[in-house]
């Protein structure tokens, strides 16, 4: 019974212990915000909003039931993978921290970080295409090779990978649609062959993981895994299309003048 205490607590203790980043997210963007509203209008509470529930979604993906599930169920695994590389990243870039962060600074190094965005490699990284294979590619290696099977071997290897995971959905979310100021802006329809081409890259894989999954993964795991993965994706997908349409109709929709004739 002692025993089962002590293993109790160890667990507590890593549980707080990786939900330690997930609080400072949170209390760092709270305060920019109290900060830049001293300066400028007061940051839309929407942006509050869409930045915490980012943030839980990510943490969902790593810490509690779903996580503790996700090492020997690939079920729960793929739900994970939706709030991290998918939803959470949706969410974060609604939040615009790039743009609180900014107006937070003072003039000078506002000014500063943009150069430093205009710079390589964060430039390349934003690139939508580059930003694409690194999302979908790095998912196709993930399933479709040891490595997933590796992952749950080695802990420096899951945190690399799931921490590839949201990065990389975050760049693609980014890459695709503009809130934050970026380097380089690119055309929509550029944008658009490359938001179709990474859904059907999504897809097929939802598709080939249905039907040979990963190893050491049950074809009854992997059969529902694949439906999350696909049914799953395609509602986050459907809200980053509207996004995506939205902004490109107001971009390209007539801008009336009225005059006034004597």
């Amino acid at each position: 019974m002692e025993h089962h205490h002590i293993h109790q607590a160890k667990e507590l203790s890593i549980e707080l212990l990786l939900a330690l980043p997930f609080v400072l997210a949170v209390l760092i963007y709270l305060l920019l915000g109290l900060v830049s509203n001293q300066r400028h209008k007061r940051w839309p509470i929407y942006r509050y909003m869409y930045w915490v529930s980012g943030v839980l979604s990510a943490a969902a993906a790593l810490i509690g039931p779903v996580a503790d599930r996700a090492h020997e169920n690939f079920t729960a695994h793929m739900v994970g993978h939706l709030f991290l590389g998918m939803l959470a990243p949706l969410l974060l870039a609604h939040a615009a921290p790039m743009t609180l962060l900014m107006r937070t600074l003072s003039v000078g190094h506002a000014r500063k970080l943009s150069r430093i965005l205009k710079r390589f490699p964060v430039s390349i990284f934003c690139h939508p295409l580059v930003a694409s294979i690194l999302n979908i590619g790095g998912l196709w290696v993930l399933y479709t090779t040891d490595l997933y099977s590796a992952m749950h071997q080695y802990n420096l290897l899951h945190m690399v990978i799931h921490l590839h995971v949201f990065l990389a959905g975050y760049l693609y979310t980014i890459s695709i649609i503009y809130i934050d100021p970026l380097p380089h802006r690119y055309s929509f329809i550029f944008r658009a062959i490359v938001l179709i081409l990474s859904l059907a890259a999504h897809g097929i894989l939802s598709k080939y993981i249905y039907a040979y999954p990963p190893a050491g993964v049950p074809i009854e795991q992997a059969q529902v895994g694949g439906m999350i993965m696909y049914y799953g994706g395609d509602m986050i997908e459907i809200s980053l299309i509207f996004l995506f349409c939205r902004q490109w109709y107001k971009a390209s929709r007539p801008r009336t003048s009225v005059s006034l004739s004597h």
